[in-house]
C-alpha cells in the first residue's frame, strides 16, 4: 500500500451487513467504524448489559447508525446454534462475520459449557461453529467475507497444534494454550479460503491481528495484578489505542485490495504497531495436513460439517447436534 490505510480510507458499507463478536475493546472499534460507514451491524456478545452500553455508545457517536445486539456465549454451542436460527429467521443473507471475541491467558485452566478448554474452546471452536451455522447466510451475501483474528502470539516458532493435549488437559500453561488457539484461528481462515475455493462457496475468508493494542484482554483474564496485567498498567505507552489496533481487521472487511487467504497486521516494530499491510503468515500455519486434520477433528467436536454446494444450496450444510465430545 501507497500510504497509510486509515479508517477514512473505509468504502461506503451502505446496504450491507455485519456480524461482529465481541461488544468492548476492538469488536466496538469495528463497529463504531462499520456504522459509520453505513452498515447494518450486529454486535454479538455474552452480556446484554455492556451489549447495550456499547449500543449506546455508538449511537451517541454515530448518527442514523444501524446498530444491534444479539447474545451469545461463544463457550456454548447450544447458545452460538441459537443465535444462528435467530439470524436465519430475522435475514436471508449475511455479507460479513468478524470473529473477533476472544479470552486471554486465564491463569488456571478452565472449561467451556460443553467441555473444551476455554481459550481453545472459545476463540478458536466457538467462532468455527458460528461460522459454519451462518455459512448458509453467508453465501447468500454480497461479497461475502469472513474475517477471523488471529495474533502475534501465533508466530513463535514453538507454538504448534497439539494433537495429543489439544484441551491443555495434561499440562495447561496459559500462554503456550492461548498461542494455539490463534494459531488454529489462524489456520482456519486460510483452509476456509481452500475450502470455499474448491466448493464454490463464494466466501472471501481473510485472517488479521491486531497487533499489541489497548483492550480489556488482559486485565480481565489473568487480572490486573498478575504479571501481564502489571505489563498493560506500567507499560500502557507500548500498547497502540484499540482504535488503531482495529485497522488490520476494518481493512480485511472492507477494503477491496484485501485479498482472501491473506493475513492483515500493523505494519510497524514487528507488527506490533502501525497501519494495515500484509503479515507475516508463521510456517506452522501453512502445513496443509496439520489445516486438515484440525479442521476434521473440530467438525466433530462441534458437531457440525461444512460440505455441499452452498451456492446453489444453501441447506446442504449439515448440522449433527448430537456429536459434542472426542476426536
Amino acid at each position: 500500500m501507497s500510504k497509510p490505510w486509515t479508517l477514512d480510507d473505509i468504502p461506503s458499507q451502505q446496504g450491507r451487513t455485519i456480524l461482529v463478536t465481541g461488544t468492548g475493546g476492538l469488536g466496538f472499534e469495528d463497529a463504531i467504524a462499520l456504522a459509520g460507514a453505513g452498515a447494518e451491524v450486529i454486535l454479538a456478545g455474552r452480556n446484554p448489559t455492556k451489549g447495550a452500553e456499547a449500543i449506546r455508545r455508538i449511537n451517541d457517536k454515530v448518527s442514523n447508525a444501524s446498530v444491534t445486539f444479539e447474545q451469545v456465549d461463544l463457550g456454548n454451542l447450544n447458545s452460538i446454534e441459537a443465535l444462528a436460527e435467530r439470524l436465519k429467521g430475522s435475514r436471508d443473507h449475511l455479507d460479513v462475520l468478524i470473529n473477533n471475541a476472544g479470552v486471554m491467558t486465564p491463569p488456571m485452566r478452565k472449561t467451556t459449557d460443553d467441555g473444551f478448554e476455554l481459550q481453545f474452546g472459545t476463540n478458536y471452536l466457538g467462532h468455527f461453529a458460528l461460522t459454519g451455522h451462518l455459512l448458509p447466510l453467508l453465501v447468500q451475501g454480497r461479497d461475502p467475507r469472513v474475517v477471523t483474528l488471529s495474533s502475534i502470539a501465533a508466530k513463535g516458532k514453538n507454538v504448534a497444534i497439539d494433537f495429543d493435549d489439544l484441551q491443555a488437559e495434561r499440562s495447561y500453561k496459559p500462554m503456550p494454550v492461548y498461542s494455539q488457539s490463534k494459531l488454529a484461528c489462524l489456520m482456519f481462515a486460510l483452509e476456509f479460503q481452500r475450502r470455499s475455493e474448491e466448493a464454490g462457496w463464494g466466501i472471501t475468508s481473510i485472517a488479521a491481528h491486531p497487533g499489541i493494542s489497548r483492550t480489556n484482554l488482559l486485565h480481565n483474564a489473568p487480572g490486573r495484578r498478575s504479571a501481564q496485567g502489571r505489563l498493560r498498567s506500567l507499560l500502557w505507552f507500548l500498547f497502540q489505542p484499540a482504535s488503531q489496533g482495529a485497522l488490520p481487521t476494518l481493512f480485511a472487511a472492507t477494503s477491496q485490495h484485501a485479498r482472501g487467504g491473506k493475513y492483515y497486521g500493523p505494519d510497524r516494530l514487528s507488527e506490533t504497531r502501525g497501519h494495515p499491510t500484509e503479515a507475516q503468515i508463521p510456517p506452522q500455519a501453512n502445513e496443509l495436513h496439520v489445516a486438515k486434520r484440525l479442521w476434521d477433528i473440530s467438525e466433530k467436536l462441534v458437531g457440525i460439517e461444512y460440505e455441499g454446494q452452498p451456492t446453489t444450496t444453501p441447506d446442504a450444510l449439515v448440522v449433527a447436534q448430537t456429536l459434542r465430545q472426542g476426536s
